[in-house]
């Protein structure tokens, strides 16, 4: 076996995997679906059996699909450096599957939870060289399900032990911290809840972190700059919403803070392991440039991007802006 699949087997596998069978999609993340594959395309070369329950995913038989992981080995041993993640083994099965069926080929990345060909984008790398116009920086905690509202829209928390937010925790946010601390240690939950809806009231949130420590967080909501998103109850508005979610659920955000607008939300650009968030969301053609407010030019290249492969909202001939939509709304019409 090439020394590419070893290596990605060794470190990767053994623990996503049980019993020698094919994690497939219950893997779930994924970087397990990443991890899995290289399983399966390990287990095929000793034994030329592709996995179980691929085929309820694909229309083609068994000895095809045989085919498939054959000519995937052969590609994955070929490539300098190796996929390691989802995005490059996606792109790796598309381009050497190229010649079958769009069905099977979906079929398989689905099967492995990896992204499907019209999910890919390219987006640009690393952090903004200028941080000209930018009044402060947020490091955020991991973002959950419920923290996005719509696709421009996100509430953060910032751990209050960050050197910004440490001096300006108010007095009796402290106070009910140290309060409910101590009603939950005396097991006394109707107290710690009446204390924690305090703080909430206030601006902030007692964070549960993955180990199982508790953080007193402050909270901001965040208007993402030069974007403006379908609403909810538009054309678009909940795939918005779920790519979005999709983009930073889970994970710690860095958050450039530019402005604030009428309704107190903090306007700046949101970038998540190196990828600028509103730039995903216009290639993905589920944002507007919002020109009114923002004039880079990058943006607007973006939104042209999209609107040239007719992807997300652009698919429509017309589709109806979201800002003359809520003026309509706000006239009655």
């Amino acid at each position: 076996m090439g020394n590419a699949l070893r290596f990605l087997y060794n470190n990767c596998c053994n623990s996503t995997t049980a019993g020698g069978d094919s994690t497939g999609q219950a893997g779930g993340a994924e970087a397990s679906g990443v991890s899995a594959l290289a399983h399966d395309l390990f287990q095929f070369e000793i034994n030329s059996q592709v996995p179980e329950g691929l085929t309820k995913y694909v229309v083609s038989s068994k000895k095809a699909q045989a085919n498939w992981y054959r000519k995937l080995g052969e590609a994955w041993r070929e490539t300098k450096p190796p996929p390691k993640t989802a995005q490059e083994t996606s792109r790796l099965v598309i381009q050497t599957l190229k010649r079958h069926q769009k069905a099977d080929v979906e079929g398989l990345l689905a099967f492995y939870g990896l992204p499907l060909p019209h999910d890919l984008v390219d987006h640009s790398s690393g952090f903004p060289t200028s941080l000209e116009g930018v009044k402060f920086e947020l490091q955020t905690l991991p973002i959950d399900t419920k923290s996005v509202s719509d696709g421009d829209t996100v509430n953060v928390y910032v751990s209050t032990a960050d050197s910004r937010e440490s001096s300006s925790v108010p007095r009796d946010v402290q106070t009910a911290a140290v309060q409910r601390s101590k009603a939950r240690a005396e097991k006394n939950y109707t107290k710690a809840d009446a204390l924690h809806k305090k703080i909430v009231g206030s601006g902030y949130r007692m964070i549960n972190l993955q180990n199982n420590e508790e953080v007193l967080a402050r909270k901001y909501r965040i208007r993402l700059r030069g974007i403006d998103a379908p609403e909810s109850k538009m054309p678009y508005g909940k795939e918005a919403k779920e790519e979005l979610l999709k983009l930073v659920e889970g994970k710690c955000l860095r958050v450039l803070v530019y402005d604030q607008d009428r309704y107190g939300r903090s306007v700046g650009d949101i970038y998540c392991n190196g990828v600028f968030v509103q730039e995903m969301m216009l290639k993905k053609g589920l944002a507007w440039h919002y020109a009114a407010y923002d004039k880079r030019s990058e943006l607007a290249k973006w939104e042209n991007e999209a609107r040239a492969k007719r992807v997300g909202l652009w698919a429509s001939s017309n589709p109806e802006k979201p800002w003359e939509w809520r003026k309509d709304k706000r006239e009655g019409r």
